[in-house]
């Protein structure tokens, strides 16, 4: 049965959702979790949030705020506490409502549940924990939910949210302790980083726990089988809800003490409920061109969380000047739209192709091209290591090579086993030739009669993908650079 909204509902939905489209969370779930025939919805792992999946469907969250009250003042944030802006808050009923009237109708498969800071981080982080425990246990939601954690909260309340959700986010905001000191009065990297490392040790300890050791896995899928599982159900929920009873009753920072006490022995842990913590693991979010950072120090900084966090993504969101505070860039200017897609570039390239930071860039060269990708940009930087020959190079030397990816690589190497290939065939196996051909020779022969080197290609290369801006200099051996718009991206 489907239940009518009221207008208090909605239009604090307005306000709270418009208030939430700063957070990014654009990405796969990460997570596969059937339904269980007795719960409401499901996790595909397909992608939540406007993300496609194998078969094409468009798979989208509720993506609101809690509340946008904030007792910090960033300035970056259209939510902070100087600002003049009508405040409402939702309460956990009314998120849950929300969330399953939503799903019921199909609008979404999951939500996506941010929140500014009411009177502590503590406090709204309480009650963000009502909230999913009601989805999960009043309404029995079993679909995707991404949460924001708030640096400042107890580990006794991130444990419990874990268990609940299937990604938690803790964000970074700037990419220095430097920046960030800037913008952000009221907030300390280390307050920031301590929930990250809890986070991280809770998921080191949930997959050994249930037998998976590998962090790098994308998919922590329970191998009990069904029935397994939802034996275990009733169990663990009635531990849960101990513990929940028993939290909620919390009246006083002698109560909060001794919860904490309790907890290191754990005495009142959860003691592994029949889910995984944080299933499809931890993100973070750097905001990019509110302050002077370079590329390098900020694919640097994102190097480091993939390597000593375990972060499963780090987004980067370009800054948009929406306070008009003439102390920030960007004031009359577009938002940096090109960077970010440049930096997403260069993430990837960090996280399935084998690049570490300082190959990409360095001291002398601190910033990517807006005219070259990432990956074109180090090949034409490194001719030294080019041309490769098809039928000889090994998997990892391949993905070097533009216009060359993990699927067309693995087809290269199969294909190659039982025949000898020419330029014809890789391109049937997915090979953009167009960036390729500069860097890759089949037989011992290029494609063409093309120069090593590095203004040639380069020239050539942006001719190939964006023609127009070639044809506007007058003086083809100079490339300028200009900012592109969202819809050239």
């Amino acid at each position: 049965m489907l239940y009518t909204m009221n207008e208090d509902i909605m239009e604090k939905l307005k306000i709270l959702s418009d208030a939430a489209k700063y957070d990014v969370a654009c990405t796969s779930s990460g997570v596969d979790r059937a339904g269980d025939g007795k719960s409401l919805g499901n996790a595909a792992a397909g992608g939540i949030c406007h993300s496609f999946t194998a078969d094409g469907r468009c798979i989208s969250l509720l993506k609101i705020l809690f509340t946008n009250e904030c007792i910090y003042d960033c300035k970056y944030c259209i939510n902070r506490c100087s600002n003049d802006v009508r405040r409402v808050t939702f309460t956990p009923e009314e998120v849950c409502r929300l969330t399953v009237e939503f799903y019921r109708r199909n609008y979404i498969e999951g939500l996506f549940l941010s929140s500014g800071i009411i009177n502590s981080p503590e406090y709204t982080m309480k009650l963000i924990y009502e909230t999913l425990f009601l989805l999960r246990n009043k309404y029995h939601f079993n679909g995707y939910i991404h949460i924001k954690g708030i640096p400042g909260t107890s580990p006794e309340l991130l444990e419990m949210i874990g268990y609940l959700c299937d990604r938690m986010s803790v964000n970074l905001e700037l990419p220095t302790a430097e920046g960030l000191k800037k913008t952000a009065p009221n907030k300390v990297r280390k307050n920031i980083l301590t929930p990250m490392r809890f986070i991280q040790n809770g998921i080191k300890d949930s997959r050994a726990y249930h037998g998976n050791t590998d962090m790098k896995n994308r998919m922590y899928l329970d191998e009990k089988s069904y029935y397994d599982q939802i034996a275990e159900i009733s169990d663990s929920r009635s531990r849960l809800i101990e513990y929940h009873n028993r939290f909620t009753q919390i009246k006083s920072n002698k109560d909060i003490a001794d919860i904490t006490a309790a907890s290191k022995s754990r005495a009142l842990s959860i003691q592994r409920p029949d889910r995984y913590y944080v299933p499809a693991g931890q993100s973070t979010q750097m905001i990019i061109g509110a302050t002077d950072e370079t590329d390098y120090q900020i694919v640097s900084v994102a190097e480091a969380l993939y390597e000593k966090f375990d972060m499963k993504r780090v987004f980067y969101s370009a800054f948009i000047n929406v306070n008009r505070d003439e102390s920030l860039p960007g004031l009359f200017s577009k938002p940096p739209l090109a960077r970010e897609h440049r930096l997403y570039q260069a993430d990837f390239l960090m996280r399935f192709y084998g690049f570490k930071a300082g190959e990409l860039l360095s001291e002398k060269n601190q910033n990517f091209s807006e005219s070259i990708d990432p990956k074109c940009q180090w090949a034409v930087q490194h001719l030294e290591n080019f041309p490769i020959e098809i039928m000889k190079a090994d998997y990892y030397t391949l993905l070097r090579v533009p216009g060359i990816g993990t699927k067309s690589a693995r087809r290269i190497l199969k294909a190659r086993r039982h025949a000898v290939l020419d330029f014809n065939d890789i391109k049937r196996m997915g090979v953009v030739l167009k960036r390729a051909l500069y860097f890759i020779t089949c037989n011992g022969k290029m494609m063409y009669d093309t120069k090593l080197e590095e203004g040639y290609i380069t020239r050539h290369l942006v001719y190939n993908e964006r023609p127009s801006v070639m044809y506007a200099e007058e003086n083809l051996d100079e490339i300028t650079y200009e900012q592109m718009n969202l819809f050239d991206i």
